[in-house]
């Protein structure tokens, strides 16, 4: 059972930590290009990635195994906002759909308690695909003035009381 599992979970740990790193790439860039809304965004999801990690990790040493600290995947160097959408909504899918074959591999193997994690991941990762592609459809309803506002929102913060000026 748990040599199964622990397999398992540290494709999770690959997976999330390939996750962590596009993600934070993406949001670097983001921020670079003045749209501070969608930046925040990558950066709290690679942040929910980290937790995935973190979780994946704690359960794979109850099991007794190692924790491989790789990534499954180099990260893609994209800088078009609307194609690091689709990449992370599409990353996010692959993730939701691994995880919940994986959460029926852990339970084929009477491991409920991963079973259970995976599941949980699952839900995250619906939820963040649904983020992103909200924010696709944003694109599409408002075309480029959506990134026009994206940049009027890290001016106004400029502007505010409190920085410096």
């Amino acid at each position: 059972m748990s040599e199964k599992s622990i397999e398992i979970l540290n494709k999770v740990v690959a997976d999330e930590m390939s996750a962590v790193h596009q993600y934070m790439y993406f949001h670097f860039h983001c921020d670079d290009q003045g749209y501070d809304p969608i930046s925040s965004l990558f950066e709290k999801t690679a942040i929910e990635e980290m937790i995935h990690v973190e979780t994946a990790a704690k359960r794979i040493l109850f099991l007794g195994g190692e924790v491989e600290m790789v990534s499954a995947h180099e990260v893609e160097k994209i800088h078009d906002v609307r194609k690091m959408l689709e990449r992370a909504a599409a990353m996010e899918k692959e993730s939701a759909h691994a995880y919940n074959v994986w959460a029926n591999e852990a339970s084929a193997n009477a491991d409920s308690a991963t079973k259970r994690l995976l599941e949980d991941l699952v839900l995250d990762e619906e939820r963040h695909f649904d983020q992103y592609n909200d924010e696709i459809d944003n694109i599409e309803r408002f075309g480029e003035q959506y990134f026009a506002l994206q940049s009027i929102e890290r001016s106004k913060a400029a502007g505010s009381p409190g920085d410096g000026e």
